[in-house]
C-alpha cells in the first residue's frame, strides 16, 4: 500500500466521507446503494398521517425524493447536500416542486434563523464519520424548535468501517437524549441491502428544556 504521506490531496479527499469529493466520485460513477429510488414506506405513511404541515429541513438530501413528497403534502422544505453531484440529481428530481435546495455543508453553514418543526433523517448520520456525531447532535438541537420532531431512519449496530457507519442504541440515546425523547421506534419493512436490516424508524421529540 502506498504510504499515506505520498497520497495526493485530491485522492485523500476521495477517501474521506466528511468531504464532498468522496460522495461526488461515487455518485458520478453511479455507486449509490443508499438510494432507494423513491419515498420509503414508513415516511410516506408518516407524511400521510402527519399533523398540519409546517417546515422541514432535510440534511444530506441526496436525490430528494422525500423533499418532493414533503412539498407535495404542503410542507415548507429546505433540502441540503454538500455534494454537487447530488444537488444536480436533486434539482432534476425536484422540478417545479416548491423546495429550497441548498448546496452547503450543514456543519459549516448557519442553521435556520428560526428553528423548524421537523428535521428528517435518512442515512445522514450513518454517512458521516463518527467524529462528527457530536456536531450532528448540536446541529439538530439548534435546528429543531422545542416541541418539534426529528424523524427518520437510524442505522443501529456495532461500529465498523464505513460508510455507512452504524451507531449503537446506547450511543444514539446518549447523543440525542440531552435534548430529545424517543417517542416511537419501529423496524424497517423496506430496508436496503447496504443497511443489512439494521436501520430503524424512529421519532424523537425536542424537549422544552434540555437536560444537563
Amino acid at each position: 500500500m502506498e504510504p499515506e504521506t505520498t497520497i495526493p490531496e485530491s485522492l485523500r479527499q476521495q477517501r474521506d466521507a466528511s468531504r464532498a469529493e468522496f460522495w461526488d466520485l461515487r455518485i458520478a460513477e453511479g455507486v449509490m446503494p443508499w438510494d432507494c429510488g423513491g419515498v420509503p414506506r414508513q415516511l410516506a405513511h408518516w407524511i400521510g398521517n402527519a399533523p398540519t404541515p409546517a417546515r422541514v429541513v432535510i440534511p444530506g438530501c441526496g436525490s430528494a425524493y422525500e423533499a418532493v413528497a414533503f412539498a407535495n403534502a404542503g410542507w415548507g422544505v429546505t433540502a441540503i447536500d454538500f455534494s454537487a453531484e447530488a444537488i444536480a440529481i436533486a434539482r432534476q428530481q425536484i422540478g417545479t416542486a416548491k423546495v429550497e435546495l441548498r448546496e452547503e455543508d450543514v456543519f459549516t453553514s448557519p442553521v435556520q434563523e428560526v428553528p423548524v418543526e421537523l428535521v428528517y433523517e435518512r442515512a445522514f448520520l450513518a454517512a458521516i464519520p463518527p467524529a462528527l456525531r457530536s456536531a450532528y447532535a448540536q446541529w439538530v438541537t439548534r435546528q429543531v424548535r422545542p416541541g418539534g420532531l426529528l424523524v427518520g431512519y437510524f442505522l443501529l449496530g456495532e461500529s465498523r468501517r464505513g460508510p455507512p457507519f452504524p451507531i449503537s442504541e446506547a450511543e444514539l440515546e446518549a447523543l440525542l437524549s440531552p435534548a430529545f425523547d424517543c417517542i416511537d421506534r419501529q423496524p424497517v419493512s423496506d430496508s436496503l441491502a447496504v443497511f443489512q436490516g439494521q436501520d430503524q424508524w424512529q421519532v424523537w421529540k425536542r424537549r422544552e428544556v434540555e437536560c444537563d
